[in-house]
């Protein structure tokens, strides 16, 4: 019998498996690192995904302006990709903007089809200031940027 997932808010127990999780995609050089200290001030905005009690997946929403969030951190341990967990992390931060009547919800990925898929678009990235200011202006890959842009308008 496969072990059913769930997602969850994520608690401050869950610091050390998601700065693993985090780190890990760092060093492939897919993902922005995440101090342990700046994963426990902004606990309350990741969602985890979870088999048998162990964190398996996780995702968080960082609002960029009155109605933008981004979805960040979005990853998914190894051995446990190929089940839904990405789509079902998606579909929970979809959830949790709209609760926080944020209507647009934007990410930079390589994941391009993950997120066709999801229901995003592709888009331009200049389309958001609120981002390149806030967060490229200090990324080494700020003037050769590979990410694709992608936006999903809630309604």
């Amino acid at each position: 019998m496969q072990a059913v997932a769930m997602c969850r808010q994520a608690t401050i127990e869950d610091v050390e498996p998601l700065y693993i999780m985090i780190e890990n995609y760092s060093r492939q050089g897919i993902m922005l690192p995440r101090s342990r200290a700046v994963l426990e001030r902004q606990i309350h905005d990741f969602v985890v995904a979870e088999i048998d009690g162990i964190v398996v997946g996780c995702g968080s929403l960082c609002k960029l302006g009155e109605e933008l969030v981004e979805i960040r951190s979005l990853g998914i341990a190894e051995g446990y990709k190929g089940r839904g967990l990405g789509s079902m992390l998606v579909e929970q931060l979809v959830h949790e903007a709209k609760k926080r009547s944020l209507f647009k919800v934007m990410a930079l990925t390589y994941e391009v089809s993950f997120f066709l898929k999801n229901g995003f678009t592709v888009v331009e990235k200049e389309i958001f200031p609120e981002k390149v200011w806030t967060d490229c202006v200090n990324c080494a890959k700020q003037h050769a940027c590979d990410e694709i842009a992608v936006l999903k308008i809630l309604n």
